[in-house]
């Protein structure tokens, strides 16, 4: 369909809400994305996820959890990043708010859907939440939280839609309890399991919720970028001026998180403690080196810091380059996290016979279609987003 739709807003300045073809061809092959990821996933159901997926009983977690910690890490940065402004009024932030609100929405609800067919029974989870909840479980406490978090941020975009915006503070703030909480104790799913000593500790509840900042910041820069190119729109000196500031904070970020990781490789190193060390020595120099050394640290961490410093956060195009590189190595961050943290055997230090140094990972297929189903769908939800809502204009006049 190429016909061109155009709506000139009153309060725009004069910006316009386009589709034409190309838009409806993106949400076209999007779409098709979604309905493989979906199709994998009720396939799975079927067929077992035992034959489905690549997860065994040694590696019960794999790329569907890394995926799903992504899309709720970004979504819960996106809720900490958009509240600053709009929540704790400080005006340099405000005008990435409503396009930040809705992308957190977007993402959360890519990461049910991975999550969703990673449970081989979603639907007891909904049932036996309300009717069976055990107070006493990280993971309870996760969904109840996560589903909390999402309801809050539905009414605070509604509301931001009404106008309504000390009201939309109220919920919005609310929001971020809800988030921080769910996310910490998203943390403490991993950092509790004292099976799995890559991952045991405090420092995991913290680690994530400074992450979650990380991402946050990358993920805002990453879609008012393309939200401005999709629809042809000039950036005004405000709104560069509020993704200066986002960019700043995430180069601030990320030197913590390159403390949190030089201190996360020196404690795993040194002493060589069991289980810790292992999976740390896969990272360094091991079958996951490559995924940490290229993955997290360059793209995730010192080529974003590196182009905002040498941009000094001013080149919109520049700050949209680090950006891009953050999200892909953020998603390397998660996959290791996830992945490295099953591979060492509970027994790896009693010489058992036939016992493998490490345990081996790889994804099917099945898991493949679904994440990239996810990408898709929040990837959909952003370009559909930018035309019912109106490019979310109102944050810019």
């Amino acid at each position: 369909m190429d016909n061109i739709l155009a709506k000139v807003l009153p309060q725009d300045q004069g910006l316009e809400v386009t589709t034409s073809g190309k838009y409806n061809a993106a949400i076209a092959v999007m779409g098709l994305f979604v309905l493989m990821g979906l199709a994998a996933g009720v396939h799975s159901f079927f067929i077992g996820h035992e034959h489905a997926f690549g997860n065994t009983r040694e590696v019960p977690w794999g790329l569907l959890i890394a995926a799903y910690v992504f899309f709720v890490v970004t979504s819960t940065g996106l809720c900490l990043v958009s509240s600053i402004g709009h929540v704790f009024g400080v005006e340099q932030f405000q005008p990435i708010a409503k396009r930040s609100v809705f992308m957190a929405i977007s993402t959360i609800i890519a990461g049910f859907m991975v999550i969703g067919f990673e449970i081989e029974n979603p639907w007891r989870m909904a049932i036996y939440n309300i009717t069976s909840p055990n107070l006493t479980s990280n993971i309870w406490w996760m969904g109840t939280l996560y589903g909390a978090y999402l309801f809050f941020m539905l009414i605070e975009f509604a509301l931001l839609q009404m106008g309504k915006h000390k009201e939309a503070g109220i919920l919005g703030l609310l929001g971020v309890v809800a988030g921080v909480a769910a996310h910490s104790n998203l943390g403490a799913v991993f950092g509790l399991l004292s099976g799995r000593e890559f991952w045991h500790g405090p420092y995991m509840p913290i680690y994530f919720i400074t992450s979650a900042m990380m991402s946050g910041c990358a993920a805002v820069v990453f879609f008012t970028w393309i939200g401005y190119k999709a629809n042809g729109w000039q950036m005004s000196e405000k709104l560069q001026s509020s993704l200066s500031s986002v960019a700043k904070l995430g180069a601030l970020l990320i030197t913590v998180i390159m403390f949190f990781t030089c201190w996360k490789m020196i404690s795993g190193i040194s002493g060589q403690p069991p289980g810790k060390y292992e999976a740390m020595m896969s990272l360094i120099s091991g079958p996951y080196a490559a995924n940490f050394w290229i993955g997290e640290i360059m793209m995730g961490l010192v080529i974003p810091f590196a182009i905002i410093l040498a941009v000094r956060a001013k080149s919109m195009t520049g700050l949209f380059i680090a950006s891009v590189s953050s999200v892909i190595g953020i998603f390397f961050m998660r996959y290791d996290l996830v992945v490295v943290g099953m591979l060492v055997p509970h027994f790896h230090g009693m010489n058992i016979v036939d016992l493998p140094h490490l345990f081996s990972y790889t994804p099917t297929l099945h898991e493949i279609a679904i994440v990239v189903g996810a990408m898709a769908l929040c990837g959909m939800m952003f370009l559909m987003g930018e035309q019912l809502f109106k490019g979310h204009l109102s944050e810019d006049h």
